[in-house]
């Protein structure tokens, strides 16, 4: 147990985490793809609650589910698949009654905002001219699984993995193709829509696995009272008119 706290606060301090954080703060372990929604929502519910306080770590869903898993004091954790949420259920630190799918997303292709390459639709990708593709790591990043996914439905998985650049989350992809570091990336539809100047979204791609987004109360000793709060808030009309701002759907 002593080495599973060990992991947990390195992990913890290696994505700027807190770790003196203060009783009866939330901390809240959020996909990266709900960074910008979240600090909105964070804001909100601290100005309706006086004294309330939200602290956020984003990363990879699976990244965060292992932390929790290793004891990591989170009271919310929100995740980009069912996957990454069934590994924190299978430890048995999920309160499976609160568990929601929240929001809808989508996966897309993209490009830097000049497309020096003129890539047109997933097709474009096979050209000889494409050598560098982008996607989040289908071993522990959602994205790269829905990615995967599609890709393998359309037939053009093996092509795009001939070119692969792994990302370590959606940002990390997202930011690859802003800085032109890669030819095309695929992210949520919600990253693109951050960066309108600096991406370029190409085509949506069909999942065969609904893109939906599960959240619930982490099962922790200590976990504050105002966490079923502010869970009851994402999920509210109001909380969810802020998600739909930043491009998500109902799920």
């Amino acid at each position: 147990m002593k080495f599973k706290r060990f992991v947990a606060i390195a992990l913890m301090s290696m994505l700027g985490w807190s770790t003196q954080a203060a009783a009866e703060d939330i901390v809240v372990s959020a996909a990266a793809s709900l960074t910008n929604a979240f600090t909105e929502l964070s804001v909100q519910f601290q100005q309706a609650h006086p004294g309330a306080k939200v602290l956020m770590s984003f990363a990879a869903s699976d990244v965060l589910a292992q932390q929790i898993v290793n004891g990591a004091p989170s009271d919310i954790f929100a995740s980009a698949d069912q996957k990454a949420m069934n590994k924190a259920v299978e430890a048995k630190v999920i309160d499976t009654a609160t568990r929601r799918d929240f929001v809808r997303n989508e996966v897309v292709l993209v490009v830097p905002a000049d497309n020096p390459l003129k890539i047109n639709s997933l097709a474009d990708l096979n050209a000889a001219g494409v050598k560098r593709v982008a996607f989040g790591n289908p071993a522990t990043v959602p994205v790269g699984r829905y990615t995967k996914a599609a890709l393998e439905h359309t037939g053009n998985w093996n092509e795009v993995k001939r070119r692969e650049v792994l990302g370590q989350s959606v940002r990390q992809v997202l930011d690859y193709v802003a800085r032109g570091e890669v030819d095309a990336g695929f992210v949520f539809a919600t990253d693109a829509a951050i960066m309108p100047e600096k991406v370029k979204v190409i085509e949506k791609l069909v999942s065969p696995i609904p893109v939906l987004y599960p959240i619930a109360l982490v099962q922790r000793p200590g976990r504050p009272s105002l966490a079923a709060d502010f869970l009851a808030y994402i999920l509210s009309p109001s909380g969810q008119a802020t998600l739909a701002k930043y491009g998500f759907s109902q799920p």
